[in-house]
């Protein structure tokens, strides 16, 4: 079974832009989160509750203390209507819940933990099954991927069954897992670390349909063991999301080669955290948006973000430009031209964007910005998690661009560019996660004296680390299954195994593992150019310094894009 993260009504800390509230149950969190969601202030990004906390994200560069008197005033509110603290214990309680929807799952009991599971609950594998199907299960939170629902109410044989030691890369769609005395299915194949006892073909999350997530906190769960079970004929593809914008687009290029790995991002999809959907976007937000102001774009326009090696594109019309990251080679009808830097193409051209030089990843904006595929959820970002987005590019396929909107700029400052690996490591400035007591004593300070290498089944969701020596981070006999909870890009968290894991955009957005520190806002350009194999080296800081840095980086950022290249544009077609 987990154990409590966060005390009853403290507020902690996690990293410099997000707060966890700490209730009593995952009851308590929905009725804070609603009364939160209700009043929230513009820098609040995300709120999502979780089984004993609530995570309140805010915009970098906001002061938390300035969001306090508003956190304070809300609880105010809920012990006055007498959902809040129980007078006796000062701890959080909930009244008046409405009953849920009821929904029966077919599956067929058969994961490959199942037979590890039955000896961990000292029985057979038909009895841990005859155990599921025979609880009413209660969704307790959505969250960690799209869909995904933590659903209370197992019998208390089954609450002893831990986590794995170890995350699996992959998990697939539709297994039915166990984890801490509490029971999900995977919406979608991703990342995770619950024990795998069965599996289901029944759908939990749509993008294009709302609500998206089948299930909801309240609703009651019903497994039905079956001997087998068929694939759900698809349903109707609906019509595109209706917040998609409707903006003039012309044709710009074709691909010719896609490159290793080059999707589309924008800034992410924003405040659909509470049902497990990744924010996505750039891994490297520092380059995406000097490449985009270089050709007078938005800083959240649609950009390519190309992985190792970018893609060959021949152009359809005359436009203009920009490559900035990872310094790829890059070519115009075979012959070098510069990145960080406006470069116009004419029709009939070929852009080559080859191997990086100096990093992971580089992002191509063209001026007006790419349009199109339909939005879902609000974006059109690829998201490796949830699968959300149109996927990499492939040959043969058309990209079209919108209106250029001068002015455009001439080049990157130098000052402006996000720092390269110059040394041994790649150093990440972080701030305490909000888990001490999870750690050895001194884990953190001791953070500036090792060095880890990134290994090779790092990708946007995280970067999986290994130390150089052996010196434990997690406190000696300390249970590290913690209550799932909100988790933010640049968290630190720590398996059992002790390995830690740095998560980056595609992340999930709650996690179970205890948080050693947080990667400070300013660093996140250069957490998405660490490539396997490099070494980083983690360094401690205030949250106060983190602080000033942001402020710091956003006023160099105000100034990056130097000069003006003349531009003339012609009516559109």
């Amino acid at each position: 079974m987990w154990t409590r993260s966060v005390p009853v009504g403290e507020i902690r800390r996690l990293g410099d832009h997000a707060l966890l509230v700490g209730v009593r149950d995952a009851g308590s969190a929905r009725a804070l989160t609603q009364a939160l969601h209700a009043s929230r202030p513009p820098p609040v990004s995300e709120l999502v509750g979780g089984l004993a906390t609530v995570m309140v994200s805010f915009d970098p560069g906001t002061d938390p203390d300035d969001l306090r008197p508003w956190l304070e005033g809300v609880v105010g509110e809920l012990d006055a209507a007498g959902w809040g603290r129980d007078r006796g214990t000062g701890e959080w309680t909930e009244e008046g819940t409405d009953e849920g929807s009821a929904v029966t799952v077919p599956c067929v009991f058969d994961g490959p933990d199942l037979v590890e599971v039955a000896e961990l609950v000292g029985c057979r594998p038909a009895e841990v099954a005859g155990l599921v199907t025979g609880a009413r299960l209660t969704v307790a939170a959505v969250g960690f991927s799209p869909g995904f629902a933590y659903l209370e109410g197992l019998p208390e044989e089954l609450s002893r069954v831990p986590r794995r030691r170890r995350p699996r890369p992959v998990v697939p769609a539709g297994s039915i897992a166990l984890a801490n005395g509490y029971a999900a299915v995977y919406p979608s194949a991703s990342p995770g670390g619950w024990q795998l006892i069965g599996r289901t073909t029944e759908p939990f999350f749509d993008a294009r349909v709302a609500p998206y997530a089948r299930l909801a906190p309240g609703d009651h769960v019903r497994f039905e063991a079956r001997t087998e079970i068929t694939e759900m004929a698809a349903p109707p593809t609906p019509a595109a999301d209706a917040r998609a914008p409707e903006r003039p687009a012309h044709p710009v290029f074709v691909v010719t080669q896609p490159g290793l790995r080059t999707v589309r991002q924008d800034g992410g999809r924003r405040g659909m955290a509470a049902i497990g959907v990744p924010a996505a976007g750039p891994a490297d937000p520092t380059s995406f948006e000097l490449a985009n102001r270089l050709v007078g774009n938005p800083p959240d326009a649609v950009a390519l973000e190309a992985t190792a090696k970018g893609p060959t594109l021949r152009c359809l019309r005359p436009t203009f430009v920009a490559v900035v990251g990872a310094r790829p080679e890059l070519r115009l009808q075979g012959q070098p031209v510069p990145v960080d830097q406006v470069v116009p193409v004419a029709a009939g051209q070929v852009l080559d964007v080859g191997l990086v030089r100096d990093g992971l990843r580089c992002y191509l904006a063209v001026a007006g910005g790419f349009v199109g595929p339909d939005l879902l959820l609000g974006s059109c970002a690829t998201d490796l998690l949830s699968g959300l987005g149109p996927g990499p590019i492939a040959a043969g396929d058309q990209l079209a661009a919108g209106v250029i909107s001068p002015p455009l700029g001439d080049h990157v400052d130098a000052g402006a560019r996000t720092a390269r690996p110059g040394g041994e490591a790649v150093v990440l400035r972080v701030v305490p996660g909000p888990h001490p007591e999870r750690f050895a004593p001194g884990a953190f300070g001791s953070l500036a004296s090792t060095n880890f290498t990134v290994e090779a089944d790092s990708n946007r969701i995280g970067l999986r680390l290994r130390a150089r020596d052996t010196t434990p981070l997690l406190a000696a006999g300390t249970m590290t299954e913690l209550d799932s909870q909100g988790i933010v890009t640049g968290a630190i968290q720590v398996p059992p195994d002790g390995d830690p894991v740095i998560l980056l955009p595609d992340r999930a957005t709650m996690g179970g593992y205890p948080v050693l520190a947080v990667v400070a806002a300013v660093d996140h350009g250069l957490l998405g150019q660490c490539p396997p194999g490099s070494t980083v080296a983690l360094a401690p800081i205030t949250q106060a310094a983190a602080h000033h840095a942001w402020s710091t980086y956003r006023r160099r950022m105000a100034d990056a894009i130097a000069g003006h290249y003349p531009v003339v544009v012609d009516s559109p077609d």
